[in-house]
């Protein structure tokens, strides 16, 4: 593993074609052929994360994504995407790029439905939760974030098999959206591309920082929730009896287990940002440990409930009033 560290990106020889990834390209590919989109295959490359860069119909991937040891490396540095999410990231791709491939975001249809393409883009976005104007498929809110995003979540629940968006979605505002990416499919489905190739942001090949540097930058970058007086309320939780040995074992141990499914759940109905909500886990956990509470293994799943509902409260906290605790 130091051997990777020190190495520059660019120098591992890293390849979509060939790698863990590529199954995941053709499955995309497929399901737009099922689709009916049988001219319409947007380009793949690595990178250092995901996205389309704006305006371009090409897609970029993770780069630790095309190797099992860098992967090993994500998943204990950050989280790493299972095959799920990985497919779920690709059909919001395959959204922005179809939307820039065929130029629909200039059209009148596409503006009065999303809004305007042009409205600045802010990260640091506050959703309506539960809002039936978009649909649901990455975590948070995300369809709320930007016109762009709103036509890529709610092309990629049109295109995600067994997604039964007819159904699901019946009486909503948004199916009027769903119902614009299928006639627009239906379209230009014989159609070639108005953009058929697009210009990548930096390639896997011109990454000249180290795998160490660029998780050190990563790291250096990720939002704090500053110092949280949880102390109490953690006690309440976690309410064992200090003399008591038998039938419990470290709370920590039993956050540490779930914190992937805490994160993935808070981020999915909270709508915070992702490194956040997972910095606020850590939080939490490392707390525990450190005032040695202990959980009762016949009541993990109560706890565990309580320790979401909390979590939670934190987190609409945070989107209500911009902070997730005040004195």
């Amino acid at each position: 593993m130091q051997e990777i560290l020190s190495k520059p990106i660019r120098d591992l020889g890293l390849k979509l074609e060939g790698s863990p990834l590529e199954r995941f390209v053709q499955q995309l590919y497929l399901e737009l052929e099922r689709k009916g989109l049988k001219k319409f295959h947007p380009a793949c490359y690595l990178t250092d994360e995901w996205g389309c860069p704006s305006g371009e119909p090409v897609i970029g991937i993770p780069f630790y994504l095309a190797d099992p040891k860098l992967a090993d490396l994500e998943k204990e540095m950050n989280d790493l995407e299972d095959s799920r999410q990985i497919m779920m990231y690709l059909r919001h791709e395959a959204g922005h790029a179809i939307n820039y491939a065929y130029g629909l975001y200039k059209t009148p249809e596409w503006k009065q439905l999303f809004g305007p393409y042009r409205k600045p883009y802010r990260d640091a976005y506050r959703p309506i939760p539960f809002s039936r104007k978009f649909v649901r498929h990455m975590e948070g809110w995300y369809a709320q974030k930007h016109p762009d995003e709103d036509f890529a979540e709610t092309f990629a629940v049109w295109l995600t098999p067994a997604s039964r968006w007819r159904k699901r979605y019946k009486g909503w505002p948004a199916m009027e959206k769903l119902r614009y990416v299928d006639r627009m499919a239906r379209q230009w489905r014989n159609v070639d591309p108005l953009r058929p190739r697009g210009r990548t942001d930096i390639t896997v090949e011109q990454m000249e920082t180290t795998v160490a540097d660029f998780y050190e930058a990563a790291l250096s970058q990720q939002p704090s929730p500053g110092d949280l007086p949880l102390d109490t309320d953690l006690e309440d939780i976690f309410k064992v009896a200090r003399r008591r040995k038998n039938g419990v074992r470290p709370a920590a141990d039993l956050l540490r287990e779930n914190r992937k499914w805490l994160v993935d759940k808070l981020t999915y109905w909270t709508g915070v940002q992702r490194p956040l909500v997972r910095k606020l886990v850590e939080s939490i956990e490392q707390r525990v440990a450190e005032l040695n509470l202990r959980a009762d293994i016949k009541q993990e799943k109560e706890h565990l409930t309580e320790i979401t509902v909390y979590a939670t409260a934190l987190a609409m906290n945070y989107i209500t009033r911009g902070k997730f605790v005040h004195s």
